[in-house]
């Protein structure tokens, strides 16, 4: 199915309780993380989008109540000169999840296919073959056994443009914006055109794209943590793990339960 990103611009405010619902989701993912550790299972959750789309924000939900040995949040900047000397892909591969864990990437490989392309820092020979590249490099997590969720959270020019104005009233969040978030949003067409070449090269069976709706906050956390959920959930047996009968028995006698 071709992906449009107009289709995902209603900005629709979240019909729920907000609270309620964002709690319940959050303690769902908290077994959802003590299933992984105890099944030894790998999963990465991918965050694309634009600029104060609000990928921060459903990150930072996503994980609160997650215990932090088991899970690291990769936030993705430009590569350093030691990472330029390497194949695009060798950072991310020293990134990768450990059984037991999970990963999070704010922003991703595909650099190599949006501002790589966009801003030339790659040629047109590399990004051209870097779908293929991203294709492979992701059906090798796949079928290794690691859950891969890829996730793009889309807003359009006008809401992207009030938070940008909000960034600039509140002095807590000036650290928050800086000139390439004006540099970008000048050029949202270009990226609008690698952007879609990106969904129709790499939405694929074993990786598929989903696109949120990101222009009303609380139903785009919703939604994310929902998604992000149920694909989780389907790697993993969600029966609780039994206590270890000799912890139990130590345990009785040391708290005079028997």
């Amino acid at each position: 199915m071709t992906i449009h990103l107009a289709d995902y611009e209603a900005g629709d405010a979240y019909d729920g309780k907000y609270k309620h619902d964002l709690a319940a989701l959050q303690k769902r993912l908290e077994h959802i993380q003590v299933a992984h550790i105890v099944g030894g299972t790998r999963a990465i959750v991918m965050f694309e989008g634009w600029d104060a789309a609000g990928k921060g924000g459903i990150i930072q939900r996503l994980s609160a109540e997650w215990d932090p040995r088991n899970y690291k949040v990769w936030p993705i900047a430009a590569p350093t000169a030691d990472e330029k000397a390497h194949h695009f892909l060798w950072r991310f591969w020293h990134r990768l999840p450990a059984d037991g864990h999970i990963a999070i990437f704010d922003r991703s490989w595909y650099g190599r296919v949006l501002v790589e392309r966009v801003e030339g820092f790659a040629s047109e020979t590399e990004w051209r073959h870097g779908y293929d590249e991203i294709n492979a490099f992701e059906a090798q997590q796949v079928e290794s056994g690691t859950t891969l969720i890829k996730l793009f959270i889309h807003t359009t020019q006008k809401e992207q443009d009030r938070r940008l104005k909000a960034r600039l009233d509140d002095p807590w969040k000036h650290w928050k914006t800086g000139l390439d978030d004006y540099h970008n949003r000048s050029r949202r067409k270009d990226y609008l055109e690698a952007m879609n070449e990106m969904f129709a090269r790499t939405d694929t069976a074993t990786a598929p794209w989903t696109v949120i709706d990101g222009n009303d906050k609380k139903a785009a956390r919703i939604a994310a943590l929902t998604l992000i959920a149920d694909r989780l959930e389907a790697g993993v047996s969600m029966v609780p793990p039994p206590l270890d009968p000799k912890v139990k028995r130590v345990a009785e006698k040391a708290l005079g339960l028997r």
